[in-house]
């Protein structure tokens, strides 16, 4: 038997084996064109599996905080279908979904995650020769419908300033605003990362990954008043305002801008909010997407354009600009 018979049988036999007796079948095949057996064709079995799935992962620069999200996921739905990642099939993997979604009430987006997660595990799995295909190959992307998300007006920015009694607070509400960086890489931010005349700072986004973020001038002002105003030796750039003076806290974060918001009557108070407003703002005003993908760290531009939701009267503009 020739290798290339081989090779057809196999891929006409696709649709009526699972991975697990596909990959018998190309051990049994592989001995009558005598080809040595791989490593990769013994049976391993889930444990082993995601061990080395999670340290491909981890290699290519995955958080912690993305693998634990990840591994509980995915072992979620190994347990639940109670088999061999390499003998599941894609109706197994349907109907875990489909019963999760009841069973959790979850909304399409968390069922597209869950897909997507599931999607990479087993993608990984066929790249890597554990199995012949992915049984998620045949699931497609949930459809989700698009909805505009909020971002800060104008007016409720200035009446965040204004309500502010600390400088600290807006400091910190104008590098955000400015700067657009997520909340975990302005709790790391050092007073020594900060570069007053250039007005940018280095910071390290998702997987450790390094790019330079932009200020203004309103925030360089208000950071450098906040700064002299500090008596401690902490080297954060944002810090409590109890006594012990600490490296301020995501959640620290989240609560004085709740607080915030609530004293000024502004509902949904969070910092991913000025992300999401920056990136609206500066595609409004004509920044290429490709410049603002670097800006905001983003590794696809899809995510980028979900985070930037053009608004409706500008597009009525530019049609009328561009159209007639």
């Amino acid at each position: 038997m020739q290798r290339a018979e081989s090779e057809r049988i196999i891929r006409e036999m696709l649709p009526f084996l699972n991975n697990k007796q596909l990959l018998q079948l190309k051990e049994v095949l592989s001995e009558l064109v005598a080809v040595p057996k791989t490593e990769k064709n013994k049976i391993d079995d889930n444990e082993d599996l995601l061990k080395k799935y999670f340290a491909s992962k981890r290699a290519e620069g995955c958080s912690e905080k993305s693998l634990k999200y990840y591994k509980t996921t995915i072992t979620k739905a190994l347990t639940s279908i109670d088999k061999g990642a390499r003998e599941i099939v894609t109706d197994e993997l349907r109907n875990y979904l489909t019963s999760y979604q009841a069973t959790h009430n979850s909304s399409k987006v968390t069922i597209d995650n869950i897909r997507r997660i599931l999607s990479s595990f087993f993608n990984w799995l066929e790249d890597e020769d554990y199995i012949i295909k992915s049984p998620v190959r045949r699931i497609h992307k949930v459809k989700v419908s698009t909805t505009v998300k909020e971002t800060y007006s104008d007016e409720e920015l200035e009446r965040l300033r204004d309500n502010c009694d600390h400088i600290r607070d807006l400091a910190m509400i104008d590098f955000l605003a400015s700067t657009g960086m997520r909340v975990g890489e302005l709790v790391l931010l050092n007073r020594d990362d900060i570069n007053f005349h250039e007005r940018e700072c280095i910071v390290f986004g998702k997987g450790n990954k390094e790019r330079i973020a932009y200020f203004d001038a309103r925030a360089k002002l208000h950071l450098q008043k906040y700064l002299y105003s500090r008596t401690d030796n902490e080297e954060a750039l944002f810090v409590s305002l109890y006594e012990k003076h600490t490296r301020l806290t995501i959640g620290g974060v989240e609560s004085r801008l709740k607080q915030l918001g609530k004293q000024v009557g502004i509902e949904r108070v969070y910092p991913h909010k000025f992300r999401r407003t920056l990136a609206t703002t500066a595609i409004d005003k004509g920044m290429p997407i490709e410049q603002l993908q670097r800006l905001l760290g983003h590794k696809r531009i899809d995510t980028t354009l979900h985070y930037a939701m053009v608004k409706q009267q500008n597009v009525k503009i530019a049609h009328r600009k561009y159209i007639g």
